[in-house]
């Protein structure tokens, strides 16, 4: 039994993952304490709403703790773990914590790949506009909301169903959405065969009164189906086009490009119109993300004129394609993007959002085990740029591998201009010299480069107040 009056401490806290688990609880009324390597906005976000966060990791920062829950990225040998388990205090990850944080409520779990966060701000704002006060648990922060989490007293829990190291096997979830199945996190999962059988589980583990929306475009989901027994129930969603896959039962139709630079279109269920929806958000991924919504909302016997308003309303989540800033008619972009699927649907919405202008693909490749594992198909997903600046590798938890060179990998990139500018400062001025009107910088980063839309905007706005 869990007590509110004694901490639950947090390593990692701000992490998106985590910094979300600890508002909810917060929100509840637990005492919450947590600990990370660095300031950060979110640091700043959760001390603001009365959670106390240590920076950097010391052992007497578990004193006192009935329970300690780690990110994924710290390891056994950090000196709070070890405190916490010397003392006999419970050392948990994310995986074994779920199910307390999720309670009773019904579990709207979404997974995927490429696209689960977007998907699963949707789900939490719409459920929101409709007043149905949800609980969420959010990958990034959802721009409508103005957060990534909350403590509602609705029924429905919604939850972004991340497959790294195996988190989302600790949920079972009454409802579920999966985008699609891509092999992705080598470090956790060696081979696709790895990859999917983890997504097998969790579609296992939907409640059997509840069911399965998945995008049975996509290979991954296709397998996945075929292997499925008749439990849960599963409904497939997919563009209609003359060669659309036979298991859909929700329809896209009538996909055209709006004024907002995104799509509108109508979503058929069993051949029959039921909603027509109208984006904000770029991108023809979003069009599947708004289908899968709307389907779940169908299912859910809610008024679809009011999601559909919702959807139109969505503004879409922080680093994901999100305009930090327009200078100069240069226009500044931020997304998430660090596999080659998600990198060439990122700049695939840019050149529909933006077309006839200069597009600039900054990507900061995201840890050596993944850059190397997809090499073949990061060389080739920059075809929608005009130019690619690549930034050196964010090893995040990992070291570089002996004999590791970005530098040479850049050369075998398919781009009419390429770059390798390892640090964010040097980049910066290169910008500075090469940036003109009608320019697009779109930075694909799970690191930290995001702190170069931040410093390139900043310059610009400093040299265009020199100006006058």
């Amino acid at each position: 039994m869990i007590e509110k009056s004694r901490p639950i401490h947090f390593i990692g806290i701000g992490g998106s993952g985590l910094s979300a688990m600890a508002r909810v609880l917060h929100e509840r009324g637990f005492k919450v304490s947590g600990s990370d390597r660095a300031w950060s906005p979110l640091v700043e976000e959760l001390s603001r709403e009365g959670i106390a966060v240590s920076i950097g990791h010391h052992p007497q920062n578990v004193s006192g703790a009935q329970l300690v829950i780690r990110s994924s990225a710290i390891p056994d040998e950090n000196t709070e773990v070890q405190a916490a388990r010397a003392q006999g205090i419970p050392v948990l990850k994310r995986v074994e914590f779920l199910p307390y944080l999720v309670g009773d409520q019904g579990v709207i779990a979404i997974a995927g790949t490429h696209g689960k966060t977007t998907t699963t701000a949707m789900v939490a704002w719409v459920l929101s506009r409709l007043g149905l006060e949800p609980s969420y648990v959010i990958g990034g922060i959802c721009l409508n909301l103005q957060r990534n989490a909350h403590a509602g007293k609705g029924s429905y829990f919604v939850i972004e169903a991340d497959e790294y190291d195996q988190m989302f096997l600790g949920l079972n979830p009454t409802y579920a959405i999966i985008t699609n199945i891509e092999h992705d996190h080598p470090d956790c999962y060696p081979t696709p065969h790895h990859f999917e059988a983890a997504f097998a589980k969790f579609a296992s583990q939907i409640r059997s009164e509840g069911f399965l929306l998945a995008c049975v475009e996509d290979e991954g989901v296709r397998r996945l189906f075929a292997k499925l027994g008749p439990i849960p129930s599963r409904y497939g969603y997919a563009l209609k086009t003359d060669s659309a896959p036979k298991e859909a039962a929700y329809f896209a139709d009538g996909v055209t490009k709006n004024s907002y630079g995104a799509y509108s279109f109508r979503v058929e269920w069993q051949k029959q119109p039921i909603a027509n929806i109208e984006l904000r958000v770029p991108g023809i991924h979003n069009v599947y993300n708004a289908t899968a919504v709307l389907a779940l909302c169908h299912q859910l016997n809610l008024p679809l004129d009011e999601v559909a308003c919702a959807l139109r309303e969505f503004k879409g989540v922080a680093r994901r394609f999100q305009t930090r800033g327009v200078i100069r008619d240069i226009t500044v972009i931020d997304d998430y993007a660090h596999h080659p699927s998600e990198i060439r649907a990122t700049l695939a919405a840019a050149r529909d959002r933006f077309p006839g202008q200069f597009i600039w693909a900054v990507w900061q490749p995201h840890t050596y085990s993944r850059t190397l594992t997809f090499w073949q198909d990061f060389r080739s997903a920059f075809s929608n740029a005009n130019a690619v600046v690549v930034l050196d590798v964010y090893g995040a938890r990992e070291s570089a591998p002996s004999g590791f060179s970005m530098a040479k990998l850049v050369t075998e990139i398919q781009a009419e201009q390429r770059f390798f500018i390892p640090q964010i400062d040097s980049a910066v001025q290169f910008f500075l010299e090469s940036l003109a009107p009608k320019h697009v910088v779109v930075v694909l980063s799970a690191g930290d480069a995001d702190q170069l839309s931040t410093r390139l905007l900043r310059e610009l706005d400093l040299s265009l107040e020199e100006a006058r």
